[in-house]
């Protein structure tokens, strides 16, 4: 027979109750107390142990418990525990007979369930009780309702966004009026991170220049002058050889060169053509001027320079530098996913147009 209840914890309504280790139990024991109070508790274990059924036990653990239920018996002298969600061996000599048993062993057409029990428990006497009463069932289905909104609410915010967060500190979080910068921030932020070989390997932002005209020097040659050569000579030489046709200025070029000089009886140079004396030739004076080594340099010093402007300002560069602005335009769009870059507004065609025209008048 059952003798003691030595230990009830973390089950029902009983937390750590021992004192029944010192209550013996006779052959006809009456315990009594009020609705709500455990008396089902008891059953329920007693059962559990004549069945072996350790849920109808461990369904009744103690709200907020850490720990399982522990109970411990006195039975025919020994210790019988529930212990580690199980007991030892089922005891089927212990019977129950409660609303339990009625319901598992009689059919009566009438069922009562746990809500019906509970609303069987509330007795309350007088007009204003029942009115109190009512009062307290609207506020409780208020709440209830109000209970089943926030549930709703919390659920509908998704997972992903509130993080390991409860939903009330995810409300409670302060509003962000620059979120959508930060956001965007913390994307780039992310996309660095994952792209950082890429970044690493990126090469710099190359300056963009474009080569200039070094007009001191120009106008230098432009100021350069031939005491010996006057224009109206020089304009009557041009004419002259213009006159002879493709290739005449090379040929009286070539002639100044071999004009021999006077010989005995003779005042001047004689033409290497006709031997002829070159003394009373209107042109010669002029040609002296125009072919002279002063004016060579100068007309080879005035072509070197536009060679040179053509070098700097023609050919290939600028297409190098349509090549670096193209290169500039794309190293900003892969810069701007990581941070903010101005954009490269660049009109290269009216760039190239300006600079050909300055390079054709230079």
């Amino acid at each position: 027979m059952l003798e003691r209840i030595q230990l009830l914890r973390n089950i029902g309504q009983f937390d750590s109750v021992n004192a029944g280790a010192q209550l013996p139990l006779a052959k006809l024991t009456l315990i009594y107390a009020e609705n709500g109070r455990g008396k089902t508790t008891l059953a329920s274990i007693l059962r559990s142990l004549g069945t072996g059924v350790a849920d109808l036990v461990l369904e009744r653990q103690r709200l907020g418990a850490a720990n399982p239920p522990h109970v411990v018996l006195g039975i025919a002298g020994t210790t019988v525990q529930f212990h580690n969600g199980a007991w030892p061996a089922p005891m089927p000599e212990i019977a129950i007979f409660d609303d339990a048993f009625v319901a598992a062993n009689v059919c009566s057409g009438v069922e009562i369930g746990a809500g019906h029990r509970q609303n069987l428990h509330e007795l309350i006497l007088g007009a204003q009780g029942v009115a109190l009463n009512a009062a307290l069932q609207g506020h409780v289905a208020r709440i209830e309702e109000h209970n089943r909104a926030l549930t709703q609410r919390s659920n509908a915010i998704p997972a992903a966004a509130r993080g390991d967060m409860e939903a009330d500190d995810f409300c409670a979080l302060p509003a962000n009026p620059d979120i959508d910068a930060a956001i965007a921030a913390a994307e780039r932020n992310l996309a660095a991170g994952r792209s950082a070989e890429a970044i690493r390997q990126r090469p710099e932002f190359q300056p963009l220049s474009l080569p200039s005209f070094d007009l001191a020097a120009i106008n230098a040659f432009l100021a350069r002058t031939l005491p010996d050569l006057e224009a109206e000579a020089a304009a009557r030489v041009r004419d002259h050889l213009r006159s002879l046709g493709r290739g005449g200025e090379a040929w009286v070029g070539d002639g100044m060169t071999r004009i021999r000089p006077a010989s005995v009886g003779q005042d001047h140079e004689v033409c290497p053509f006709c031997a002829q004396d070159l003394g009373g030739s209107p042109v010669i004076q002029h040609y002296q001027a125009y072919f002279s080594e002063a004016y060579r340099n100068l007309r080879t010093a005035i072509n070197d320079a536009g060679q040179g402007i053509n070098t700097i300002h023609a050919g290939d560069v600028p297409a190098a530098f349509e090549r670096a602005v193209r290169v500039a335009v794309e190293n900003r769009t892969f810069w701007n996913a990581f941070t903010d870059v101005p954009e490269v507004n660049i009109d290269t065609a009216a760039i190239l147009r300006a600079w050909t025209s300055a390079r054709l008048v230079v």
